[in-house]
């Protein structure tokens, strides 16, 4: 049942899903240090992610999201879209918020992306996200 009038619908512009392996994510926190979180992630996830017990699966999950944000771009990993371009926060609830920077957000916006949903979740042993691009 549609609650908005056929005027507010919205068309699909891309799917992206990724699960990875928290360990993995671990070893590269551990290899590569400061190196692989500054070119992975924003200082906004770094904050988020240093705090607790649960590190390497909070940056696995943004990982995870990073994945699923290019493959529902069309562009994986190329130079048009860059890992620190894509954050993950969130909003006063807790629900999962995507921000895009730079020329991320430049190429969603020539895709006509107006609105993106995400969703993220993790175990003991995996990180698996689902990033959802809608267009008006």
């Amino acid at each position: 049942m549609l609650s908005e009038s056929t005027n507010n619908l919205m068309r699909l512009v891309g799917i992206g899903t990724d699960i990875v392996e928290i360990e993995r994510v671990e070893r590269m926190l551990e290899k590569h240090g400061d190196f692989y979180r500054r070119r992975v992630f924003t200082p906004n996830e770094e904050e988020y992610c240093s705090k607790g017990r649960k590190s390497a699966e909070r940056y696995a999950a943004r990982w995870a999201v990073k994945e699923a944000v290019m493959k529902a771009l069309g562009t994986g990993w190329t130079k048009e879209v860059n890992w620190t371009e894509i954050e993950t926060t969130h909003d006063a609830a807790g629900k999962p918020v995507l921000t895009l920077l730079g020329s991320a957000k430049a190429y969603a916006e020539k895709l006509g992306i107006s609105e993106w949903q995400i969703t993220l979740s993790h175990c003991d042993r995996y990180a698996v996200a689902f990033a959802v691009a809608v267009g008006g």
